[in-house]
């Protein structure tokens, strides 16, 4: 392990969300986990707007974190799980505020995540954080989808 300097050792604590990436066992789960969590107490509360704001940031701060993350840990890490917390809360977009919803959104995405259906396994071809963080964002893109057919099915 090299010598880290300051960004790197931010970009590591947010690409892994300080310890959560470090578990030993499935620590993308418990990445989605903490991002369903986040998304219970915090971004279900949110305006539209400001709920796609925050991805967006999200996409561009994981972007950035997983590619230094990367160089240390290294290529798409487990340990890097700020990927599943961004294809998480887009999956949840869909999601109304209740527990069979949002049990429903976590295995949905965990799923997709794991199987990468066609084209979410090519993308991870792609160089450095981009490649880490895009399979999970068109996971979640899926996920999305899935929890609106879903919503029309049981709904209406």
């Amino acid at each position: 392990m090299s010598i880290l300097n300051h960004d790197d050792s931010k970009a590591i604590d947010i690409a892994t969300l300080g310890p959560i990436g470090k578990l030993p066992i499935a620590p993308g789960t418990w990445g989605s986990l903490a991002a369903v969590i986040i998304w219970w107490l915090i971004l279900s509360r949110l305006k539209p707007f400001w709920y796609w704001t925050i991805l967006l940031i999200t996409a561009v701060i994981g972007i950035w974190s997983a590619g230094r993350a990367e160089e240390e840990l290294g290529e798409d890490a487990g340990e890097i799980v700020i990927d599943e917390v961004l294809g998480q809360w887009i999956t949840l977009a869909a999601c109304p505020r209740n527990i069979c919803s949002v049990v429903l959104a976590f295995i949905i995405f965990r799923i997709l995540d794991i199987w990468k259906p066609f084209p979410i396994r090519k993308s991870q071809d792609l160089h450095g954080g981009t490649g880490v963080v895009i399979d999970d964002a068109l996971a979640g893109a899926y996920g999305i989808i899935l929890m609106w057919i879903f919503r029309w099915m049981l709904c209406d």
